[in-house]
C-alpha cells in the first residue's frame, strides 16, 4: 500500500535512499531531507510495508503569486502507477490559487504534466554541476 505525507514527522533521512539516480554528484539522504525541510510545500509517497520513501515532490513559493516545482521523482520500480500524478495533484491543491506555478521539464515528460493541467512554456536555466550534491 502507498501512503502520502506532507510533514517531516513521517520520514527520516534513512527513508530517502535511491533518488537522484544518474547524477554526477547526487545529494546525500541527509541533504535530501534538508531539501524537503526547506521547501514551501512537499509531498512524499511511502511504501507502508517498509516505510521507504518511493517518490517525492518539492515546491518553492513566495506564497503570493509564484511557485516553482524543481523536483519530482518516483523510484524507477514504482513508476507508471499514478504515484507521481498524485504527488503533483496534492502539491497543486496545497498551492491553491497562486497565479503562476512553473515546472521546467524535458520534452519527453511534457505529456505527463499536460495531463495534470500544466501547459508548455519556454524557459532558461543554469546548472552548476559541481554543487549538485548540495552546499
Amino acid at each position: 500500500m502507498i501512503e502520502y505525507h506532507s510533514d517531516l514527522g513521517q520520514i527520516s533521512p534513512d527513508d530517502l535512499g535511491g533518488f537522484f539516480v544518474g547524477g554526477p554528484r547526487p545529494p546525500s539522504a541527509a541533504t535530501h531531507y534538508r531539501l524537503l525541510a526547506a521547501s514551501s510545500e512537499f509531498g512524499v509517497a511511502k511504501e507502508s510495508e517498509s516505510s521507504r520513501v518511493i517518490g517525492y515532490i518539492i515546491a518553492l513559493s513566495d506564497g503570493v503569486l509564484s511557485a516553482y516545482i524543481p523536483h519530482l521523482e518516483v523510484r524507477s520500480e514504482f513508476r507508471h502507477r499514478g504515484i507521481g500524478s498524485q504527488l503533483v495533484r496534492e502539491v497543486l491543491d496545497r498551492l491553491g490559487e497562486i497565479y503562476r506555478i512553473d515546472r521546467m521539464c524535458d520534452e519527453d515528460v511534457r505529456p505527463f504534466y499536460e495531463k495534470l493541467g500544466l501547459t508548455p512554456s519556454g524557459g532558461m536555466m543554469r546548472r552548476n554541476y559541481a554543487n549538485q550534491s548540495g552546499l
